[in-house]
């Protein structure tokens, strides 16, 4: 069956392209969910109508997907998980976790559905992720995944060794003051 997109359908096309797809896809999926219209003589001649609207969104789409590509390429994200024996992970990486990543370390929104991970994230390490934009534009992200816990315990020993040397710091500087209190007071009786 001959149909008009209204919208990007993934391997398919984009809104706009005349396409010859099966007739239970068109019947059953791309027509009752509004992604497409039948090639009827009229729905051709009001394409050709909207054609040069939808060339602008379209050029515009492209750009803004090249722009953001110039933003997340080799962006680095670092993932904080839980981690057993051996460096495995509990669980894995989710698309979740990288889109809130994304939104909290780089300050970007996209649609965590564009997150693709090919191979699911399951050990500590540097691993890659991909976010498809528009078209065939995708950025790359790098992950930089590390134990949390690990995390937080090297946190709170730095956070511990910083108040033991703050405190001998604060120990020595009293007992200088008070040493030298002392030889104030023994110059004084001997004169």
């Amino acid at each position: 069956m001959k149909i008009i997109l209204l919208q990007e359908v993934k391997g398919k096309g984009v809104e706009g392209d005349v396409i010859d797809v099966a007739d239970g896809f068109a019947n059953n999926y791309l027509l009752p969910q509004k992604m497409a219209v039948k090639a009827t003589a009229g729905n051709l001649k009001q394409l050709e109508q909207r054609r040069h609207i939808i060339e602008k969104r379209e050029a515009d789409r492209t750009a803004a997907a090249a722009e953001m590509k110039s933003k997340l390429d080799g962006l680095r994200l670092t993932i904080d998980a839980r981690v057993g024996e051996g460096g495995q992970l509990f669980g894995s990486v989710t698309s979740q976790m990288i889109f809130d990543a994304l939104r909290e370390q780089a300050g970007i929104e996209v649609d965590r559905r564009l997150v693709e991970v090919h191979k699911a994230i399951k050990t500590v390490g540097e691993h890659h992720a991909v976010v498809s934009l528009h078209g065939d534009a995708k950025a790359d992200l790098v992950l930089l995944v590390g134990d949390v816990e690990a995390v937080a315990e090297e946190t709170a020993e730095e956070a511990a060794a910083e108040s033991q040397s703050a405190t001998e710091a604060a120990e020595e500087s009293t007992e200088a003051e008070v040493s030298g209190e002392d030889s104030a007071d023994a110059d004084e009786s001997a004169e």
